[in-house]
């Protein structure tokens, strides 16, 4: 009986720390990841993409790679919490790409433009942080996206 009861907690646990689907989620990404709605407000602009979500550990690892092309209004966000300062590299990314960091609160606390493609070179979030945004290299820059701005999507 009890080894009944302990396997029945055991597999209760996992399915408990699962996150609740989100109401706004769209249809998975190609990737199998949740696609989400996400706006920045840069001055008086709003501008909208579409975003994979790397929800997990494995997700994050293995983030962009081995992807030929970034439509201009997607992206892939990389959520943290609690936030936390963080450090991105390009292994194995094919593509250039602008990362966002974004504070606690929503704000965009800087922006490394166009990483260079499979450097292992370390690209630091600069301070604690709720998210990393990745877009299409060039596009934060063509946007005019800058430390501040408001970034915000269902959590």
């Amino acid at each position: 009986m009890i080894v009944k009861l302990i396997f029945a907690a055991l597999v209760a646990v996992p399915a408990a720390c699962q996150p609740a689907a989100s109401p706004v989620a769209l249809e998975r990404s190609p990737a199998g990841l949740d696609q989400l709605p996400l706006t920045i407000v840069s001055g008086s602009t709003t501008h909208r993409f579409t975003v994979e979500v790397a929800r997990t550990i494995e997700q994050q690892q293995t983030g962009m790679m081995n992807r030929n092309s970034l439509a201009p209004d997607r992206g892939m966000l990389f959520p943290y919490d609690p936030p936390q300062p963080v450090a991105f590299w390009m292994k194995n990314t094919l593509i250039p790409l602008d990362l966002v960091f974004i504070a606690p609160g929503g704000k965009i606390l800087g922006v490394e433009a166009n990483a260079v493609p499979l450097s292992l070179d370390q690209l630091p979030s600069g301070g604690p942080i709720e998210a990393v945004l990745e877009l299409a290299g060039g596009r934060a820059v063509e946007l005019g996206l800058k430390s501040g701005d408001q970034v915000d999507w269902t959590r």
